[in-house]
């Protein structure tokens, strides 16, 4: 059979592309695993794109209106009164969008590996059989590993971390708020998350090393006995190029849309997931990567956010947490923060006088990277 588009890839961004091109084309998915969900992803996806993009209510675990930042010696917490970001369960996420597809006509091969492209095709293995499929056009949204970037001879420059998370049983009495710890003396690499699905359980997990995890347990008060699920993978912060190359595209976290500031993609996977279905019904595929420039324009600041926190020390970190501990700083950031546009929050920041000052004070590279 010959298909209009085939998505390689069934994770949420290849789900809700195949769900926006059915309209338009026959499509089919190609998902290497045979069930949905199983990575590690802590799901936060911020509350007003989640609504935007029209995603499933009946995934979300958990909503989440305020934050609490620790660093070292200090902490500070901002909040508003309705719901900023949602907890997701990336399983009914997955599952919920491929069933939508499915109903919309769109074909699944589930447990199907791509080997590669052959004369135009898809080159395939399913239950052990080799097999090739047909399409005008292909498009790559199989991970931060992707096969698909190999087989087009696409460039990578970026950092690729390990990622560890659990689920841990405990008590977390204010499961409507995140917390975000920064302490370079127990992982140099990356921020602690703890997001509570509920007030008995939350998702806790860093990038770096397994053992900086478990020592943050400790230190949170967390029982590593009292961990009831782990899962690990990888995230990759840099650039990936080309986005298109004749008639195959990648999406998602296979062309690096991530947030080098969270490690988050599945928002930005999304957003050029409705620029790669203009492209195609245009019948301009070529216009993908200009129609994602908003996307290329956070992930560029994200970049330059990863090269300024890499910079400093920890006493450099104690003093940032003053600055925007302050009351003019948190009044700006929970006012015109925005969870997916970091652009935008930094420079509601940097826009203030006494806080441009100093923060220049602690380090003029924050100022001259980021503005």
């Amino acid at each position: 059979m010959k298909y209009d588009v085939l998505i390689i890839g069934g994770g949420p961004v290849g789900n809700y592309l195949a769900n926006l091109l059915a309209r338009d084309f026959s499509v089919a998915v190609v998902e290497k695993k045979g069930s949905f969900g199983g990575k590690a992803c802590t799901g936060i996806i911020g509350a007003e794109n989640f609504e935007r993009l029209g995603l499933p209510e009946r995934a979300i675990l958990n909503r989440l209106r305020g934050a609490v930042f620790y660093s070292r010696i200090q902490s500070f917490e901002v909040e508003r009164k309705a719901p900023q970001a949602y907890l997701v369960d990336r399983k009914i996420l997955e599952k919920s969008l491929a069933e939508k597809a499915a109903k919309r006509g769109v074909d699944y091969y589930m447990g199907t590996t791509f080997l590669g492209f052959k004369n135009g095709k898809a080159v395939l293995q399913r239950f052990g059989e080799r097999l090739e499929i047909e399409a005008g056009f292909y498009v790559g949204a199989d991970g931060v590993s992707s096969t698909v970037a190999k087989a087009i001879g696409a460039q990578t420059n970026a950092e690729f971390l390990s990622g560890y998370e659990v689920e841990v049983v405990g008590d977390f009495p204010r499961k409507d708020f995140v917390e975000v710890w920064v302490n370079k003396d127990i992982n140099e690499e990356f921020f602690f998350w703890v997001a509570p699905v509920n007030e008995g359980l939350a998702r806790v997990g860093t990038f770096g090393s397994l053992d900086a995890l478990y020592r943050f347990l400790k230190i949170r008060m967390l029982k590593p006995n009292a961990v009831v699920e782990f899962k690990a993978g990888s995230v990759g912060f840099g650039v990936r190029k080309p986005w298109i190359r004749g008639n195959v595209a990648l999406i998602g976290d296979a062309a690096l849309q991530i947030k080098p500031t969270t490690a988050g993609g599945i928002v930005y996977g999304m957003i050029c997931a409705h620029a790669l279905r203009s492209a195609l019904l245009e019948g301009r595929p070529e216009e993908y990567e200009k129609l994602c420039k908003s996307i290329k324009r956070q992930i560029s600041f994200g970049l330059r956010f990863r090269k300024v926190f890499k910079g400093l020390s920890q006493d450099d970190i104690e003093k940032v947490f003053e600055v925007l501990g302050s009351e003019e700083a948190k009044k700006v950031i929970e006012s015109q923060a925005d969870f997916d546009d970091h652009v935008k929050t930094a420079k509601a920041i940097l826009r203030r006088p006494k806080l441009l000052a100093k923060l220049l004070r602690i380090s003029p590279s924050i100022v001259r990277y980021l503005v």
